[in-house]
């Protein structure tokens, strides 16, 4: 059973990520368990305040990296297990720099070549200029991540 999903209309998805510009935005997309409904879970790009305080663990800025908010991240974990909602896909946005999933995105989302989450969709959507202009998706597939389709609506 395919268990990563994200909406075919991504209005929503890139309205947060175009309201973050020029730094990346980010979130989760769960499903709920009975009637398959995604709801898309805007999350807060905190990796600057982690910058701050560290900037030889964390050398970038929300420019070109995010981070979740570590206790909205387990607020929303919390939530959706108590529902029986599961994450099905995580996504952000790329700035003026295209849509891709970069070896920083791969390294995050697979520690030491083992997926933390291997039935999540991670769908990187390229904001330019403030607007959405593409939108790439990829899973854990075959021991590696592999393009899915994903389009913008």
């Amino acid at each position: 059973m395919v268990t990563h999903a994200f909406p075919a209309d991504l209005r929503e998805v890139c309205g947060h990520l175009e309201s973050t510009y020029p730094d990346e935005g980010c979130g989760v997309v769960l499903r709920h368990p009975t009637d398959g409904r995604l709801t898309v879970v805007p999350m807060k790009n905190v990796y600057d305040r982690y910058h701050a305080r560290d900037p030889v663990r964390f050398p970038r800025t929300a420019r070109t990296a995010y981070l979740f908010d570590p206790l909205e991240w387990l607020a929303v974990s919390e939530a959706a297990e108590r529902a029986g909602e599961q994450v099905t896909c995580i996504f952000h946005s790329h700035a003026d720099v295209g849509a891709y999933f970069s070896a920083e995105d791969r390294a995050m989302a697979a520690p030491d070549g083992l997926p933390l989450l291997p039935d999540v969709a991670y769908l990187v959507i390229a904001v330019d200029g403030g607007k959405s202009t593409a939108a790439r998706a990829f899973v854990w597939k075959d021991g590696d991540f592999q393009e899915i389709p994903a389009t913008l609506s």
